[in-house]
């Protein structure tokens, strides 16, 4: 049975991403690239559907004993789980080396103290779980083989096979190290390469401390920053600059329930607002690298821009479900692909040009194309910004006007104008300002109620939406405005969890469905991140940092977050781990150490 989704760790090779759990198993890995097939789906089923354990050998039977410690080694991606057991003390060390050849996923079991009994249990299952490979060896490598793929395991470790199972059974002492790794192979090509498990560490460590030392934050909140900035760049796809939301899919927003999505997309919002974050630590080279993504996805069709494409900007994500996977703690559906890619939401307009704004304010060398791409946005935008859409949260019910929608237009045509102002592009300026002046009195006009103090939901709603929040961070309104500080008190009042932390929108009320969905949600991280931002940005800088340091403190062990938290339940939901959570972490630590709201 998987476990609690923050019992797990995250290792990955910024191509693809593996969750292991406390016990030492690995319940989720797709190969060889976030989107592909998963060769371990135990996550979303039962271990009838892949995983790999290594951990203490215990009595037939029994449950896997949880790591007693475990960390990741320094600012990095190499994680370490200790067992004590009564013979001694043992180690492992997982990672994915970062790769130009064959993905590897390496383990590699350390004798700490006394004389360990040791067991390996490998079940790969192709195509989420569904099909068995053919097992066999060659040359003294064990291979699993079926269809167009091949997984390599290699280890000095005699294996043997039961139950349609690779296992090995050996014992450490201390000193002994023991590696096991795995390696993916299109099936019709010739053996990966033997693995160097020991170099490989030294590099992946390497890796991972040479990019970390880019990092321009030195604030107080340094150790949960870099550990949000590694987590966003393991979910890069490092050929192409795509950033996935999340490296997972179908773990649920509610425990039971139906929502539940595939994250293994790249967002163009979340991952605008991922690379912005990168952009104010001091990575320059992800945006690079993600702007020529954006060009190379949206092409010369830019009126048919689309909400999310694949890792290497696939425009057919195709949603279906997989029956035959009964679901993270039985909630179904298990989906893959998200119809929501050919949805409209006119405010990811805004998040995009906002990026590409603030790459270019930060002295990103000049791509002419960009410029071009960011003209043909707004000549979009001027002939749709008022039609209604689906949304920031990708509702499945009917198209409103959104306000959120129309603040993050008025921010594309904002930052466009501000791009023709400095004299670096040519545009219709004064038709341009003239729009940009129109759009903020609509939504003033349309999307305020002056009865209430607050903005809403959208035009002609009384409901509240937590995205809200982000109008004086865009700059739309000052943060001292009455409106504003009235929108932020309704949303802590009428969207607050009793524990403060913020939900996205009503999900039942006068507005009940606005998502076409049943079920309930947990609170959402991003969320109450913004809350704590909005609170420091009106001078309530106590309670934002209050607010923080107890979102922070929501992380897991090794500082992952999920999409959001079941107050219920007291535990993550969502895909994990997400991105959206731990870009505004990021930005709200920024903010508060820059205002001095921090703690001793």
């Amino acid at each position: 049975m998987a476990g609690r989704i923050e019992d797990y760790a995250l290792i990955g090779d910024m191509q693809t991403a593996a969750l292991v759990c406390r016990d030492g198993t690995v319940d989720w890995l797709c190969l060889p690239r976030f989107d592909s097939h998963a060769v371990f789906a135990g996550l979303l089923g039962t271990e009838e559907h892949g995983f790999w354990h290594l951990g203490p050998a215990q009595a037939a039977g029994s449950t896997p004993a949880a790591a007693d410690r475990r960390r990741y080694r320094g600012d990095s991606l190499v994680l370490e789980s200790e067992w004590d057991t009564p013979r001694g003390t043992v180690r492992v060390i997982d990672f994915m080396p970062p790769r130009d050849g064959a993905p590897q996923l390496v383990r590699i079991v350390e004798g700490v103290s006394g004389r360990v009994p040791m067991r390996s249990a490998l079940r790969m299952r192709f195509s989420y779980g569904w099909v068995v490979p053919w097992v066999h060896k060659i040359d003294g490598r064990t291979v699993a083989v079926a269809g167009p793929d091949s997984v390599w395991l290699d280890t000095e470790i005699d294996t043997y096979g039961k139950d349609l199972t690779t296992y090995s059974n050996f014992t450490v002492a201390p000193g002994d190290r023991i590696a096991f790794t795995i390696s993916w192979q299109p099936s019709h090509k010739e053996p990966p390469a033997l693995p160097d498990p020991e170099g490989a560490l030294e590099a992946t460590e390497v890796f991972w401390r040479e990019w970390v030392e880019h990092c321009t934050y030195h604030g107080p909140y340094r150790d949960a920053v870099v550990r949000s900035l590694i987590t966003l760049k393991a979910l890069t796809y490092a050929p192409t600059g795509g950033i996935v939301a999340a490296p997972t899919t179908s773990l649920p927003e509610e425990i039971g329930g139906v929502r539940n999505w595939d994250y293994r997309y790249t967002w163009l919002r979340d991952a605008a607002i991922t690379l912005s974050s990168l952009l104010r630590t001091g990575y320059r080279e992800e945006a690079r690298a993600w702007r020529e993504w954006l060009l190379r996805a949206v092409a010369g069709d830019p009126e048919n821009l689309q909400i999310m494409y694949g890792i290497a900007g696939e425009r057919e994500l195709g949603e279906a479900e997989l029956p035959w996977l009964p679901g993270y703690e039985g909630s179904q559906p298990v989906r893959v692909g998200n119809g929501a890619a050919g949805q409209l939401q006119l405010d990811v307009y805004g998040e995009v040009t906002e990026a590409l704004h603030l790459a270019h304010m930060t002295g990103l060398a000049r791509n002419d194309y960009a410029s071009v791409l960011q003209l043909k946005l707004i000549r979009y935008l001027e002939e749709h910004w008022d039609e209604p859409d689906e949304g920031i949260w990708e509702v499945r019910g009917p198209r409103r006007h959104f306000v959120h929608s129309k603040v993050m237009a008025w921010v594309a045509v904002d930052r466009t104008v501000k791009l023709i102002e400095s004299g670096d592009v040519d545009g219709p300026l004064e038709r341009w300002r003239e729009l940009r002046d129109e759009i903020h009195r609509d939504v003033c006009e349309k999307g305020y109620d002056p009865e209430r103090n607050t903005f809403t939901q959208s035009y002609g709603s009384r409901e509240l939406d937590a995205s809200l929040l982000l109008i004086p961070q865009m700059g739309f309104l000052p943060p001292d405005d009455k409106r504003v500080i009235g929108t932020i008190e309704a949303i802590q009042r009428e969207l607050s969890t009793p524990d403060g932390f913020v939900l996205r929108y009503p999900t039942a009320g006068e507005d009940a469905g606005v998502d076409g969905l049943e079920g309930d949600e947990g609170a959402f991280l991003a969320c109450s991140f913004w809350l704590a931002d909005d609170l420091a940005m009106i001078g309530r800088v106590d309670e934002a940092r209050k607010l923080f340091e107890k979102l922070l403190s929501l992380r897991n062990d090794l500082g992952l977050l999920a999409e959001e938290w079941d107050p219920r339940l007291q535990r993550q939901v969502g895909n994990f781990p997400q991105a959206f959570s731990h870009v505004p972490l990021i930005d709200t630590a920024l903010r508060l150490t820059a205002s001095g709201a921090y703690g001793g």
